[in-house]
């Protein structure tokens, strides 16, 4: 496979697959009041769910705070990657292929490193299941994000 091919279906697998061709998913219920509640406000949809102590909150909202900044600049990265492939899909070159894959994968490379340093944190700072239960609501709300970001994306021509 060529370097090109290759850098090509490394971004394809990143955006997904593109479902212009095929009947719209219908999303489950579930996810559509997630995405409501994030959009409408992240930050009471954890509150909400993670169900913690006085003691607790004191301890989890600083790493939260701290992660939410992270991430949300990790996520610009990730945007202009997808931004430099969508304003370039009609003369996509080889070269730019090339460099949009490198930044999504140091990009996500980056959101993983965020991710196992919140979670070192988040164990040393909550009871085991509260640190998971954040992980895992951040993990559905980011797989729901890669989804529509996926869904909306065509594959590389």
């Amino acid at each position: 496979m060529s370097r090109a091919a290759h850098a090509a279906a490394i971004l394809a697998a990143f955006i997904a697959f593109d479902t212009s061709a095929q009947a719209p998913a219908t999303p489950a219920p579930a996810a559509d009041s997630l995405r409501q509640a994030a959009a409408t406000d992240k930050r009471a949809l954890i509150e909400k769910n993670m169900q913690l102590s006085a003691d607790e909150a004191k301890k989890f909202w600083p790493i939260y705070d701290e992660y939410q900044r992270d991430l949300d600049r990790i996520v610009q990265k990730q945007n202009r990657a997808v931004l430099d492939y969508v304003n370039g899909e009609s003369s996509m070159t080889d070269a730019n292929a090339r460099r949009i894959a490198k930044d999504v994968i140091a990009a996500d490379g980056e959101e993983q490193k965020l991710r196992e340093r919140t979670a070192k944190k988040l164990a040393a700072a909550l009871p085991a299941k509260k640190a998971v239960r954040f992980l895992q609501i951040e993990n559905k709300l980011r797989a729901l994000h890669r989804y529509d970001l996926g869904e909306r994306i065509p594959l590389v021509r």
